[in-house]
């Protein structure tokens, strides 16, 4: 029999860190071929091919190619692109990660092809509907068949919205698998000694989303709180591109250079970059990828949001949500405390494994109904 295709749909960075090891699980199946469709969201290719390398992934076999664009106009691209690709040879399943325009949109295109498509990271939510990811997320659990969660929270979540329990399945934590993938050569990069800085005597800064970076009321008391905590402990700041892209436009570059002791770079491999957190003393973010990652390794994280779609990383990891005004006093108190927090479970790295016997189960199941509708 025919190995049945399943398109694994990536857009932006996290989505690749997710992908891969679905990916290379799949892979190693013969009852199925996993098809890599990168809609080319985060357009970056210094930062998209470093994630590639990193993960060990092959190049798209699929590229749409989508790039930028208003949240309106690059989810009608994706789903224009993607609808395109799907009559000209339909997948057996399109599995979705994440919450971004993407998702959303390759979901919307599937399904109005009668496709079935499976959630990877299916029912977090933060309840804030001003954020887009928030909207994207409860399209895709509403019209998708299949949603494989994370943590407890999640199922909870689906189920109040009225997701049948059939159609939820809760395999655990995928970026954790990630991490362990690239584990032995994450351990062995020393990216903190570019800086000459200490196992444990630094921060490390990620920061891009619109909340904290769109408005210039937000961002300069933000850089100026960050030179504050600098004074007493060294950051380090991968920037990303939309957040230097503000800083610029705002004319705020002058408070960064006044601090020495914000050590400012590109964006970083998922190598670098984890092997910069692993080492850290904490982590300052508005990162939902970042929250889960410093649960797993008990490193404390600040969160410079009001709300988070992972609370599992609250209440039972090393994460808390802090207004600017705390940032201060809560990286006082972190450095006070040290490492704390449990592992969530389930998120073990084998999350790549269940999601492979699941789909693998839905597959035959399918097969089985449709042998009985011919018999």
């Amino acid at each position: 029999m025919r190995p049945a295709e399943v398109h694994l749909i990536a857009a932006a960075r996290p989505n690749f860190m997710k992908v891969a090891p679905a990916y290379h699980a799949l892979r190693r199946q013969s009852w199925c071929r996993p098809v890599l469709v990168h809609t080319g969201q985060h357009y970056d290719e210094q930062m998209s091919a470093a994630f590639l390398r990193d993960l060990e992934l092959p190049q798209p076999d699929i590229h749409l190619g989508v790039g930028s664009g208003s949240h309106a106009e690059q989810t009608a691209k994706v789903m224009v692109a993607y609808e395109k690709v799907c009559l000209e040879r339909p997948p057996t399943w399109v599995i979705v990660v994440g919450d971004v325009n993407s998702t959303m949109a390759c979901t919307l295109a599937a399904k109005k092809l009668c496709l079935p498509v499976a959630h990877l990271e299916a029912g977090l939510r933060s309840r804030d509907r001003t954020m887009p990811e928030e909207i994207n997320g409860i399209v895709t659990d509403a019209i998708s068949d299949l949603l494989w969660t994370p943590s407890p929270d999640g199922d909870a979540n689906l189920l109040a919205e009225g997701v049948p329990a059939a159609r939820i399945e809760r395999i655990g934590n995928i970026m954790i698998d990630s991490y362990k993938l690239m584990r032995p050569r994450i351990e062995a990069t020393r990216t903190r000694e570019r800086f000459a800085l200490a196992a444990r005597g630094y921060a490390v800064v990620t920061l891009h989303r619109p909340a904290n970076v769109d408005q210039p009321g937000t961002l300069k008391p933000l850089l100026h709180a960050l030179a504050t905590v600098a004074s007493c402990l060294p950051l380090v700041f991968p920037m990303h591109p939309r957040t230097r892209s503000r800083i610029k436009e705002f004319g705020l570059e002058g408070i960064l250079a006044a601090t020495p002791t914000i050590h400012l770079c590109e964006p970083l491999g998922y190598v670098d970059f984890m092997g910069l957190v692993r080492e850290a003393g904490m982590v300052l973010t508005d990162s939902g990828g970042v929250q889960e990652e410093t649960t797993y390794l008990g490193i404390p994280c600040l969160t410079l949001r009001d709300t988070t779609e992972r609370p599992v990383t609250v209440s039972e990891g090393s994460n808390r949500l802090i207004k600017l005004h705390e940032l201060r006093e809560a990286v006082a108190a972190a450095q006070a405390a040290g490492p704390r927090g449990r592992k969530p479970d389930l998120w073990d790295g084998r999350t790549a494994e269940r999601l492979s016997a699941s789909l693998r189960r839905h597959l035959e199941a399918a097969r089985a109904d449709r042998r009985a509708v011919a018999g």
